[in-house]
């Protein structure tokens, strides 16, 4: 075998081509960390928004998007006396009328966003137990609640939606009463107002959905039964786990184009290494004809070549793992619905180190076997 300083003391040999490998192979890895983490915090954020013991009730019909529903005001105590396992806290039913909007929000300097409003009584907290009040109180008339993540969404500063804020929804001011954490779900991103004032601000009679609590996951088939009896109200029920994972399949092609895109640009990356390499290679055909003639196997000269590339694209690794983190690693990305955070846990570096050792593997296998395939003769005088 060839000594491994061989291989280091080669990769120095011209640095502008070496830099040229490490670079090409850092934005590669750097293009699959980000898709990985992209898509991971993506799904992660829409499967981990629902819970398998909350059921909405929202009207037939409008199974995609709750936002579309219109159900009764009178729903919520209809479904607390007739849905059997609705659990209870300190004697009050885990029931929540629920209307969801989707205006703009505009601060006092004039910044203007879209984003998510949900109308709410006190009752919600019962229904969505990992709501934790981080500042100020939960809202009454003339005051609206923000997530933690609202700002992100909205593309509003954080400061401008800190409690005692000035704000304006749809002409009317309002007044932030607080901030809320709902860690790892779409509701970081919401903002939350009194029942009332969203009534007024949708300008509608209705409310959206109603959203029970059971004792247990396996009592789902009681508020299915009721809103299958009450043909009245004309409603569906459905596990709020299972809405979120149909909008989670909603997004899947925009998971699949991420994928798609870095995968073009990793490809014109890939054959510009192997241009690269074949360049480097075939300028030491006879160097490495020499190695032969004083009785270096072919196997061993083809590893070595291999570790020079592979040492390469580690290195390009290590660099793009150092970017992803400094860059990516608790960014906030906005989407349609919410926000998520980016997160490059170990799962997403390990994605990123073996495409860093395939790229200098499979980089590395044609152009070594192409400068090694001719004859020693003819090696040696070429």
């Amino acid at each position: 075998m060839l000594p491994l300083t061989y291989a280091l003391r080669n990769l120095f040999r011209d640095k502008p081509r070496l830099a040229q490998t490490v670079g090409g192979s850092a934005l590669v890895v750097l293009l699959v960390i980000a898709a990985t983490a992209l898509n991971g915090g993506m799904k992660q954020v829409l499967s981990a928004s629902g819970s398998e013991k909350n059921v909405i009730l929202l009207g037939a019909g409008s199974e995609e998007s709750i936002q579309r529903s219109e159900v009764s005001p009178l729903l919520g105590g209809i479904a607390e006396a007739g849905v059997l396992g609705v659990t209870k806290t300190l004697g009050r039913p885990a029931a929540s009328v629920e209307i969801h909007y989707m205006s703009y929000l505009t601060d006092k300097e004039g910044r203007k966003g879209q984003g998510l409003f949900r109308g709410v009584t006190p009752r919600a907290l019962l229904v969505h137990p990992e709501v934790r009040l981080l500042e100020g109180e939960f809202p009454r008339s003339g005051e609206v609640m923000v997530g933690r993540l609202a700002w992100r969404k909205l593309g509003i500063p954080e400061a401008s939606l800190k409690p005692g804020a000035s704000v304006t929804i749809d002409r009317s001011p309002m007044i932030v009463s607080g901030v809320f954490a709902a860690p790892g779900t779409v509701m970081e991103s919401e903002v939350w107002a009194a029942l009332g004032d969203l009534h007024m601000l949708a300008q509608r009679q209705t409310v959206s959905c109603v959203v029970l609590r059971m004792a247990r996951a396996a009592d789902f088939p009681d508020a299915d039964l009721f809103a299958q009896q009450r043909l009245d109200l004309e409603l569906t029920a459905l596990r709020e786990s299972d809405y979120y994972a149909a909008l989670s399949s909603f997004f899947k092609p925009l998971r699949v184009m991420t994928w798609i895109t870095a995968g073009l640009i990793a490809a014109g990356a890939v054959f510009g290494g192997f241009n690269t390499l074949y360049a480097a290679f075939a300028s030491r055909i006879r160097e490495l004809a020499t190695l032969q003639a004083i009785g270096f196997g072919r196997g061993a000269i083809f590893l070595s070549l291999v570790q020079e590339s592979l040492i390469a694209c580690l290195a390009g690794t290590l660099v793009a793992s150092a970017v992803a983190l400094f860059l990516l690693d608790g960014r906030t990305i906005p989407f349609s619905i919410g926000a998520f955070t980016v997160s490059v846990t170990p799962q997403v570096a390990l994605a990123g180190l073996v495409t860093g050792i395939l790229l200098g593997i499979l980089g590395a296998v044609p152009p070594a076997i192409r400068c090694l395939r001719p004859p020693l003769p003819k090696a040696l005088r070429s």
